[in-house]
């Protein structure tokens, strides 16, 4: 054997086999769905969303007539303009027309619905003087997360019972203008003061402004 032959057999000995040099790859297994991860509130986990307050009972049924002041849940105090029936999408219903002058709104509610949409006369000056008395409690802060609290505050300002917007008012009025007061804690504190002094100012035929004062001068009262 000629040293050229030699050669060449021995790169073909020292040459491994490709199909048997490279690993087989392990099959994979199916990847299974992660669970989605909980929600998280301040690092803590939440647990179970739950309902901040039950379902608003429907109003009692009233009467409403053009020139009545009423109160619509999510709105506060407006004025009914008119009362007549339109014609809708084919069907003609009795529409009771309310404008709330300071957000320069028209809602139109009908009749058959007024009652479970909330919609309400003011209340009696004698149940407001209960309101009143709820400025004066003491407030009742819980110590839960202000995101959760703070839902349950606008649940109560959305609720159109003044009595629960007292408490809001109550509560909130405590640190209001305080240094650690939040911008949020200010907003919903204001948001209640003004929707409450709405309907005091209707009750009593005052403006505004004037109602503020006196709903102040409650909190402030021992």
């Amino acid at each position: 054997m000629t040293e050229k032959q030699k050669s060449s057999t021995s790169r073909k000995a020292a040459k491994p086999e490709l199909e048997n040099a490279a690993p087989k790859a392990p099959a994979l297994e199916p990847q299974k769905e992660a669970a989605p991860a909980p929600v998280m509130h301040g690092g803590i986990p939440a647990g179970p969303i739950r309902p901040l307050a039950p379902p608003r009972a429907p109003a009692k049924a009233e009467v409403f007539k053009e020139g009545d002041y009423v109160v619509y849940p999510t709105h506060g105090v407006g004025k009914v303009d008119r009362i007549a029936v339109e014609e809708i999408a084919g069907h003609k219903l009795e529409l009771i027309c309310i404008t709330f002058d300071e957000n320069r709104m028209t809602l139109r509610v009908p009749t058959t619905k007024a009652r479970t949409a909330g919609l309400r006369k003011l209340t009696s000056k004698k149940n407001f003087d209960e309101v009143l008395a709820v400025l004066k409690g003491r407030a009742r802060i819980k110590r839960t997360m202000w995101s959760r609290r703070a839902q349950e505050y606008e649940a109560k300002i959305n609720s159109g019972d003044p009595s629960a917007i007292a408490e809001v008012v109550r509560d909130l009025h405590r640190n209001a203008g305080q240094p650690d007061q939040s911008f949020s804690e200010r907003q919903i504190y204001e948001s209640a003061l003004e929707r409450l002094a709405a309907e005091y100012a209707a009750l009593e035929q005052v403006d505004k402004p004037s109602a503020i004062e006196k709903l102040l001068a409650h909190l402030k009262a021992e």
